[in-house]
């Protein structure tokens, strides 16, 4: 019996990072459609950017995670 491919953990993050990047992505649009539109509370804003700042904290690790360090 053969057993199906499975993701290895590189590549695990590296679709964890794409997602991630699509949502940031999008909270960037969101935030920018709602301030051209001149309808959004402050509050809304406010949290819409906290988000965008925790996905960016995730992205950086992911990155940081998947770049090898280099001793120079």
């Amino acid at each position: 019996m053969t057993r199906p491919p499975t993701m290895g953990h590189r590549e695990i993050l590296r679709v964890r990072l794409a997602m991630l990047k699509r949502e940031h992505s999008d909270l960037d649009g969101a935030t920018h459609a709602l301030i051209e539109a001149r309808t959004a509370d402050p509050l809304t804003l406010r949290r819409l950017k906290k988000q965008k700042l925790a996905l960016k904290d995730k992205i950086a690790r992911i990155e940081d995670e998947l770049t090898p360090d280099i001793i120079a």
